[in-house]
């Protein structure tokens, strides 16, 4: 499966999250985005933003202070009004 990778390093809340939400609407349904980012405080936007939004959040790591996620864009049979 293709995987497009966004690199949102240095970047802070809520930033991180709303360049994802933007990339994401351009990818296909099922698609795959992989995100990475420094701020720490992104754990927690990143594994809220995908509950409130129906995608999946597939992983989730951190090396050398980078965190990694990796969010499946949901596809068009569990989308309601976004």
């Amino acid at each position: 499966m293709e995987e497009t990778t966004l690199d949102l390093k240095g970047l802070t809340c809520p930033l991180p999250v709303l360049r994802a939400n933007k990339a994401l609407r351009t990818l296909p349904d099922g698609a795959r985005l992989r995100v990475l980012a420094t701020d720490p405080a992104s754990v927690a936007d990143f594994r809220n933003y995908c509950e409130t939004t129906g995608h999946a959040l597939i992983a989730v790591s951190e090396a050398q202070g980078v965190w990694s996620f990796v969010i499946q864009k949901r596809g068009r049979s569990a989308e309601g009004s976004a």
